[in-house]
Parts: C-alpha cells; sequence; structure tokens
C-alpha cells in the first residue's frame, strides 16, 4: 500500500477486525481528483450488501472545484459501489447477517494509481474491551517515552 489518503481510526478502537479485503471503487472522474487531493473522509462510513453489490455509504468526497459543468455538482455522501468478487461477497452478506458482525472501511489508498478501499469484516468491542485496548496504548506509549 503506497499511498495511504485516509484511515479509519475509530474502526480498529470499536471493532475486532477479522478479515481484511482490498476492493475498487466506482467513483466519476472529479471524484478521483478530489480523493487523490486527499479530500475524504471515512468518519461514520459503512458498507451493506445490496442486490449482489458492496456499497459504501456515507464516505464523504468533497467536490472538486476545477470540475467541469458536464459532469454537474456530485453529492458528496451518495453511495458508492465497491468492486469485489462475487465470492467475497456472499462470504461477507453471510458473515454481516450474523450477530454482532458489520463491514467497515478501514483505508483508503492508491495503489498503480488506482484508488483502492481496504474493508475488514468486524465484530463489535464491549465497553471493557475498548478500555483494554485504552490501557495497551497508554503502556505503550509509556514505554516509547521512557525509551527514548
Amino acid at each position: 500500500m503506497s499511498n495511504i489518503l485516509a484511515q479509519n481510526k475509530k474502526a480498529a478502537f470499536n471493532y475486532f477486525l477479522e478479515e481484511k479485503f482490498e476492493a475498487g471503487m466506482v467513483l466519476v472522474g472529479s471524484e478521483v481528483k478530489s480523493v487523490k487531493a486527499g479530500h475524504v473522509s471515512m468518519v461514520d462510513s459503512f458498507i451493506t450488501i445490496k442486490d449482489e453489490q458492496a456499497v459504501i455509504k456515507k464516505l464523504y468526497i468533497k467536490a472538486y472545484e476545477n470540475a467541469s459543468l458536464a459532469e454537474g455538482k456530485q453529492n458528496e455522501t451518495r453511495e458508492r459501489v465497491l468492486l469485489l468478487k462475487k465470492q467475497q461477497i456472499r462470504k461477507l452478506k453471510e458473515k454481516s447477517e450474523q450477530k454482532g458482525y458489520t463491514i467497515v472501511p478501514t483505508k483508503i489508498y492508491i495503489t498503480r494509481g488506482l484508488v483502492k478501499v481496504e474493508i475488514a469484516l468486524a465484530k463489535g468491542k464491549h465497553t471493557y474491551d475498548k478500555k483494554e485496548t485504552q490501557k495497551e496504548r497508554d503502556l505503550e506509549r509509556q514505554a516509547k517515552r521512557e525509551g527514548n
């Protein structure tokens, strides 16, 4: 993964990330330019399976200022289709229908000029799990300070 444009840091805190997948994203030309400029936010975004397609919802991509009038103004949080293989979509659908599982985007990055999304099959954490994660981070941070 050469060039990470956005990360969903809350995903690792709120969920146990069990299995990760790489997916392409169907974008309009002006959206690609905006994403490559780093004008993207993954806050509150999630993925659903609709009509045998994976769809990312609430992904914010800022409208590109220099977009032509022919493209028109795009809705910044519209649904965008993800490109995955049928077996992967079937597996994600089966798992996400189980209690406690969801599909979350974790990263958006560029590989060989293509915009890719890393998505993860995730299981929700309880409050005590989140406290444990925070405690581990604090201990690591303290060990780094003492080491320097």
